[in-house]
Parts: C-alpha cells; sequence; structure tokens
C-alpha cells in the first residue's frame, strides 16, 4: 500500500472514530509500528491531526471554539439532532457528554425549551448556557485534554446523585453483539456512570460506526433505549437493529 493511501486510511479512522491507538493502525493497515509512528507524524506536522499518547485524534473533536475545523460528517450530525430534539420535553432533566455531535445538539435546541442539563463536557456546557431558558450544570473533574471530558471518581460520584431523564452519548463504536464500546478506561468508566443515572439512553451516531467494535465495553445494547442515525429507520443498514428492543429514530 502506497504511503498517501495508508495515510487517507488513517485520516478516515481518526475522523469516524475521534480517537485510534497506533497498535490498531498497525493492525489494520498491516505495517509496522515505525510505519505508523512515521505516518503520524507527517500527518500531524501537516496539521491534519493532532498527535495524543499512544494514537491520535481529530483536531474538530478537540478544538476550541476560537479554531475552524472541519467537522466529519457534520450535515449528517445535524440530521441526527433535528431527530434527537424530539425527545427533549420541558422541565427534563438531561446528561450528556462531550463530542462534535453534542456540541451540534447543544446549538441546536429551540429557545423555548425549558430543561436542566448536566455534562462532563466544558465545551457543551458554554454552549449550552447560551440557551436562556436551560439551567446547565458542568459536572467536573480532571480534564482529559484529548476528549475534552471531566473524568475522574468525583465525577462518578456526582452522576450517581442524579436521576436523569435521559442520557445522551455518542458512539466511538456501536453493534448488536458488543453494543457501546471505546477505546479509553477513565472515559468508558464515567460513560458508564453516565448510562447508570438516567432512567432512558440515547445513541447518536452516524451509521459508518455501525457494526464497529473497539477495545472497551461501555454497555450491551440491552441498556440502550434509543438508537439515532441519519438513516431513515428502514434502511437495510439498520435491519440488524430493528431485530432488538431499540427504538430507532
Amino acid at each position: 500500500m502506497l504511503k498517501e493511501e495508508r495515510q487517507k486510511m488513517i485520516i478516515k479512522e481518526i475522523n469516524l472514530h475521534n480517537k485510534v491507538l497506533s497498535t490498531d493502525l498497525s493492525l489494520l493497515l498491516k505495517v509496522s509500528d515505525d510505519t505508523i509512528r512515521r505516518d503520524l507524524k507527517e500527518l500531524v506536522d501537516s496539521g491534519k491531526i493532532l498527535k495524543v499518547h499512544g494514537g491520535a485524534v481529530s483536531p474538530s473533536f478537540v478544538s476550541t471554539f476560537t479554531t475552524q475545523t472541519d467537522v466529519y460528517a457534520a450535515e449528517e450530525k445535524k440530521r441526527i439532532v433535528q431527530k434527537a430534539l424530539k425527545l427533549i420535553k420541558n422541565n427534563s432533566v438531561i446528561v450528556t457528554e462531550g463530542g462534535t455531535t453534542m456540541l451540534e445538539l447543544a446549538r441546536m435546541i429551540p429557545d423555548h425549551i425549558k430543561a436542566t442539563f448536566f455534562t462532563i463536557s466544558p465545551q457543551v456546557a458554554i454552549t449550552l448556557s447560551e440557551h436562556s431558558n436551560l439551567d446547565v450544570v458542568t459536572i467536573g473533574g480532571k480534564l482529559v485534554k484529548n476528549a475534552n471530558l471531566h473524568i475522574g471518581s468525583a465525577v462518578i460520584n456526582r452522576l450517581a446523585e442524579l436521576r436523569a431523564d435521559i442520557c445522551f452519548l455518542g458512539a466511538n463504536a456501536f453493534s448488536v453483539k458488543d453494543g457501546l464500546t471505546d477505546v479509553d478506561w477513565e472515559v468508558v468508566q464515567v460513560k458508564k456512570a453516565l448510562i447508570r443515572c438516567a432512567k432512558k439512553v440515547v445513541v447518536m451516531t452516524i451509521s459508518e460506526k455501525l457494526d464497529t467494535v473497539q477495545r472497551l465495553n461501555i454497555c450491551g445494547i440491552d441498556k440502550v433505549d434509543y438508537l439515532i442515525t441519519e438513516l431513515p429507520v428502514n434502511s437495510d443498514i439498520l435491519k440488524p437493529y430493528q431485530n432488538t428492543n431499540l427504538v430507532l429514530l
């Protein structure tokens, strides 16, 4: 495989899953760790990705509010959010994580909605605060700089005190067999706590992430109530999910 083709695949994997590990890229592309290390360095030097410990992330996943970055599948994420908004009722208590889909949700909430949001993402909290009818609570802890999420025991303990109506989650990977999976151990523990504190769990993901699996389990598909993608619910891609207890939107 040519270097240019290999690097295009690396960028696609990073855009799709937000964060990837060097060891996983080496296995996927069937090349040495040194080759992946050189590829990542070239992509970092060109500004296409950001290097983090053990792998790389998409710039749009960790960008500040003043940084202009292209969000992967931006139009698809907007369609997902339009569907998700139907689940938000007045006076709801809602918990969220972070990520580009959650930021889009925070931007698109209608101004007439009155609700309380608890979030582990500083970016999402600031974006939500622009809506005058929303009460916004940031659950603070150690900040994961390559994901802009608060993690740790303080966050998990605080979430244990909540009884939210809905939990909105993005997905690194989601499948019928393995459910919701991710790559970061500490982030996984906080996402488990988010799920435990909510009556209903909503997974919002572009369809490209369906039928994919990462190393660490967050929850089985039986713990998820709604699956929202950009696709119509009768899409062939969603057929395996139609035979579960999920509500598809």
